[in-house]
């Protein structure tokens, strides 16, 4: 039997935000859109279009699966916090008292072309610090540095890596920046996972079945799709032509952290899951009731506030080679909103948010106790135009 989430009826008018996926979905640029907003902690409005696979002609569903890629982050952020809440660390813990390989780490010089071309930390990177990704580790995924070069040789992110393997080739690979002074998109969040193994003794994964998805009825979420449960995997896509996005989109076997269809040794913390839009609106819900969902407590809010709170420098902001987000900060595993985006009104401060390269994008908004969420499979898909076009007529049903 599917599942699925009920609506309660709210009187807002959401023609226009669905128009605007439905648009994108017939003109090719995205092979499906599937779209959950909330309100008060209730689901007030579902759409589904296009299909989950085109090419077999399978229509979205609303239990379809996705690689959520880095919406996995805000799950291993807030896991990783159920245990500070425990007393397991300090966020202000130097990070090599878990991890003390740590303790040899080098920082590259500025404009440095060679790994050699190091000097020593000023400071070493701490806990807090792998939560906003201003500790100086780097990622691989943009050409930023000679580092990333060496995260990609390293394949830190291939299928037969673990989490104990990336924490121990990253202390041999010179930090891209000095600990705590900009932001820098990272394996920080990975780090974290392995964290969480560190002080409990258990798998990540394990972890959070037991912690998380079990408690916020979340069975669809996990690290691979299990074999029951692949004809409801959506194909993954990619642009015709990466420099026009009205070329359509062409589908792609899985090319990012080893695949989605059976199980691997890697449970990324940074880009690991899998889930449907059903579980991840429970997770949402849960962030909306300040750490609850249906009478079970995950984080307290004091913990969620503090999660809320920027953590990066003073006058420094999100900084991505390839996204430009002006006027945004980072906490503890969420980015933050300083002043609305183009045609989104006031009411847009203070959201919080995080989305998949995929183009699984998640938002919530304090002011309005209101969040959106809007699922796809295109690659890449994270901070595209669809999806701000979908955050300016969420935020006009509103009101601004």
């Amino acid at each position: 039997m599917s599942r699925t989430l009920e609506v309660a009826p709210s009187g807002r008018d959401f023609s226009a935000l669905h128009a605007s996926l439905e648009s994108y979905v017939d003109g090719g640029q995205l092979p499906m859109a599937a779209s959950v907003i909330v309100e008060a902690g209730e689901v007030i409005d579902i759409g589904l279009w296009g299909h989950q696979d085109r090419e077999a002609d399978v229509p979205i569903a609303l239990d379809s699966i996705y690689r959520i890629y880095s919406n996995t982050k805000l799950i291993t952020s807030i896991a990783a916090m159920i245990l500070w809440e425990e007393g397991h660390f300090d966020l202000d813990d130097p990070a090599e008292i878990f991890f003390p390989d740590f303790a040899r780490l080098k920082v590259l010089r500025a404009g440095a072309t060679s790994l050699d071309d190091v000097e020593p930390l000023e400071t070493p990177p701490t806990i807090r610090q792998l939560f906003s990704h201003s500790a100086g580790f780097s990622y691989g995924l943009f050409p930023e540095s000679v580092a990333d070069a060496a995260y990609v040789e390293a394949d830190l992110l291939g299928a037969d890596s673990t989490l104990e393997a990336l924490a121990s080739a990253v202390a041999d690979i010179p930090l891209a920046t000095q600990p705590g002074t900009k932001f820098q998109y990272s394996v920080g969040t990975d780090l974290l996972a392995r964290l969480i193994e560190i002080v409990t003794g258990d798998s990540f994964a394990s972890f959070l079945e037991r912690r998380v998805f079990e408690p916020l009825d979340m069975p669809d979420t996990g690290f691979h799709a299990p074999a029951d449960s692949l004809d409801r995997l959506c194909a993954n896509y990619v642009p015709i032509d990466a420099r026009d996005s009205s070329s359509g989109v062409r589908c792609v076997p899985d090319s990012l952290v080893g695949g989605f269809d059976k199980p691997k040794s890697f449970h990324s913390g940074g880009g690991g899951l899998v889930s449907t839009i059903i579980d991840y609106t429970h997770f949402v819900q849960t962030l909306m009731a300040g750490g609850t969902y249906q009478g079970h407590r995950l984080v307290e809010p004091a913990t969620l506030d503090l999660m809320r709170t920027n953590q990066l420098p003073a006058g420094k902001g999100v900084d991505l080679p390839a996204w430009k987000m002006p006027d945004t900060v980072f906490g503890l595993g969420f980015a933050l909103k300083l002043q609305p985006a183009e045609g989104e009104g006031a009411n847009a401060v203070g959201e919080y948010h995080w989305g998949g390269a995929a183009g699984t994008h998640t938002f919530m908004c304090p002011r309005l106790d209101a969040a959106g969420l809007v699922f796809t499979q295109r690659l890449p898909g994270f901070w595209d135009p669809f999806s701000h076009a979908y955050k300016r007529e969420f935020y006009r049903a509103f009101g601004g």
